[in-house]
């Protein structure tokens, strides 16, 4: 009997600092009109003193859960999509875990702003072989913290987040029914973080001052994203069986109103069935595709059957993108 992993519980979380346009014109040669124009995003959300990687992702962790009904000794498996750990040795996972409790696997993926739909592919596989019977999947980032403030075409794009979901066992026909994973690792030059991991330079202790921040070549990541976007969520609807009429939502990566835009007359859909919030939450990175995908299930978007595709892409440079057919009803003998 083929089993699938149903999305059975979903939460976010952003910090409680709200970064405007205007403000970001306070410190740095832009205006919201500039800002608005160019990307759509309006104001974004900021880590503070008192949060980490850690708490943003364990609080979305708590509200899928809840939402669930589930207790964190019942997941099997936690999967967290991050490109920013609080801990270079220790995975996210294990620090997310140790919040929740509970003793299951855990491990991360580092596909960037691609993290959290990779991850979802990740933990779906586990869930379809039988190994486990439930995971908890998460995509999380505090990219401002790597951000250089006097960069006016990077600094205006990022804000912080994370989303998750409980993902479970069932015999229904829902869940992720297709993956399209991909990778150009000889474009990693145009979005990365240099002097960092094995690239610190030997005299960084010298220099206490040195902060590595994010560079980003606008753009060729730009030319990049208006096409892998809309082929890859193309090619993940041709996956799964079904035709562009078969999308009842697309979800993308917030990371450019622009690209969005291409992405969803890619797949010929109308803007009423396109989720965008990048306008209030700018680029969150791994967060991104989680947080507007618990948005339209909260605001009562996403109806039992629906299909929707999730798509993202980002440093790599990655991509990832998959159908989801929604449904909370029939968890039944096989999850239960």
């Amino acid at each position: 009997m083929t089993t699938n992993a149903l999305i059975t519980g979903w939460g976010m979380y952003v910090p409680s600092r709200v970064m405007t346009n205007d403000d970001l014109a306070k410190i740095v040669d832009t205006s919201d009109e500039w800002i608005v124009s160019r990307t759509g995003i309006r104001e974004r959300r900021v880590v503070g003193r008192d949060d980490s990687t850690t708490s943003l992702a364990t609080a979305a962790a708590r509200m899928a859960l809840e939402r669930a009904g589930r207790k964190a000794e019942e997941i099997d498996l936690i999967v967290v999509g991050t490109a920013t750990p609080d801990d270079f040795l220790v995975s996210q996972s294990c620090l997310v875990q140790g919040e929740l409790g509970g003793n299951a696997g855990a491990f991360d993926v580092g596909a960037a702003c691609a993290g959290f739909v990779t991850a979802l592919s990740a933990g779906t596989q586990f869930v379809n072989a039988g190994v486990y019977q439930r995971a908890l999947v998460i995509g999380v980032d505090t990219l401002t913290r790597y951000v250089d403030y006097t960069d006016r075409s990077t600094c205006v794009l990022f804000g912080d987040g994370a989303g998750a979901v409980v993902i479970e066992r069932t015999d229904e026909p829902r869940g992720l029914l297709s993956t399209v994973l991909g990778a150009d690792g000889a474009g990693h030059k145009h979005l990365y973080v240099p002097g960092w991991g094995a690239l610190v330079p030997e005299s960084a202790e010298l220099f206490p001052e040195y902060r590595p921040s994010l560079q980003m070549n606008g753009k060729e990541v730009f030319r990049f994203a208006v096409g892998v976007m809309g082929d890859a969520a193309a090619e993940a609807v041709q996956r799964a069986g079904l035709c562009f009429d078969d999308v009842d939502m697309l979800i993308p990566h917030q990371a450019n109103l622009r690209i969005i835009d291409a992405a969803a007359r890619r797949l010929e859909l109308p803007r009423e069935k396109v989720w965008v919030n990048v306008d209030r939450y700018g680029n969150t990175s791994a967060a991104s595709v989680p947080i507007a995908l618990n948005e339209a299930a909260e605001a009562g978007c996403l109806d039992e059957g629906d299909n929707v595709v999730l798509v993202a892409f980002g440093a790599g440079l990655a991509w990832a993108a998959g159908v989801v057919r929604w449904g909370t009803a029939g968890v039944g003998a096989a999850g239960r």
